[in-house]
């Protein structure tokens, strides 16, 4: 299963030790393959930094952290215009550039959008629930 994690889901894991803490884990023992582009690291480390105020050695152990979890990819779609939000739609080109499976988000506005091609949008609850029996 190729998945892409927002950058919001990203944050929580490391800013909360909740549901995408679990999802992130998931990630790091190979239960699904994860992908990452710059767009995704650069936002994550600039919320971290700017809105957090997490120290600096920190972040960089974060990054560090998510790059051993996912593979890096550059996005080769370009959307516009599809989402509300720009950014929304750099989220959603690199994960249609890594042919992901899932886009997990909080984001309403992804969410909204609910699937795009094969590609499905889903809160990190529900893709948990992809993992129980």
């Amino acid at each position: 299963m190729r998945v892409v994690f927002d950058t919001n889901v990203l944050v929580a894991a490391f800013v909360t030790e909740g549901l995408c803490s679990v999802l992130l884990a998931r990630a790091r023992r190979g239960e699904f393959d994860l992908f990452v582009c710059p767009k995704i690291l650069e936002e994550f480390e600039r919320i971290l930094s700017e809105k957090i105020k997490v120290p600096r050695a920190l972040i960089e152990e974060a990054l560090s952290m998510i790059l051993e979890a996912s593979e890096m990819i550059q996005p080769t779609r370009a959307i516009q215009g599809v989402c509300r939000d720009e950014d929304d739609d750099q989220i959603l080109a690199c994960a249609l550039s890594a042919e992901a499976d899932y886009l997990v988000s909080g984001d309403k506005d992804l969410l909204e959008i609910g699937s795009f091609g094969n590609l499905k949008i889903v809160p990190p609850r529900d893709f948990e629930a992809l993992f129980e029996d």
